[in-house]
């Protein structure tokens, strides 16, 4: 399926100069949204996942589906002070400022096999404070799923040799 034909691209939001990916045109299709969730699913599958982790917010609609599909469990990783139990928390920096992630401690068991599933994968910041805060409590980074990733700003080489599957590049 031709994902990129159901995304829409809106200039200058949030700022000049940046051209925003809004998923929400892909998100409101049926069809075109089971399509994606399925074919990262096969990349989860391939890799064994335990696991599906997924950052707020946008994270949650691409990683909560994808483990319902797999029959796995979903591991939100919330902004810092979301989470009413015992968390451990990173700092990151994204493309617009800073901010910090957070996840329970008992929300991954040592040796899981976690996939981190995410909307886009831009500069990498976001993704590798979610590996980060997943290998803490023990888990193993298997793979990173993505609806886009933005390509020329490197984000993957952040990632080091952890498995990217991202189903339109820009």
């Amino acid at each position: 399926m031709d994902f990129r034909s159901y995304i829409r691209v809106i200039p200058d939001f949030p700022q000049p100069g940046i051209r925003f990916k809004d998923i929400t045109t892909l998100l409101k299709d049926g069809a075109a949204y089971k399509a994606a969730i399925d074919e990262l699913a096969q990349f989860a599958r391939e890799l064994q996942a335990d696991v599906i982790a997924g950052p707020e917010a946008r994270g949650f609609v691409v990683g909560a589906p994808l483990a319902y599909t797999l029959g796995l469990g979903f591991v939100p990783i919330r902004k810092s002070g979301k989470l009413p139990y015992k968390s451990i928390k990173a700092d990151y920096s994204l493309e617009y400022g800073k901010d910090a992630l957070a996840v329970h401690v008992d929300a991954i068991q040592p040796g899981q096999r976690v996939l981190i599933a995410d909307d886009l994968l831009a500069t990498g910041g976001t993704i590798t404070t979610t590996i980060n805060l997943v290998e803490q409590l023990g888990g193993k980074v298997v793979g990173a799923a993505f609806f886009i990733e933005l390509t020329y700003l490197d984000g993957r080489q952040k990632l080091g040799d952890i498995p990217v599957k991202s189903l339109v590049q820009y």
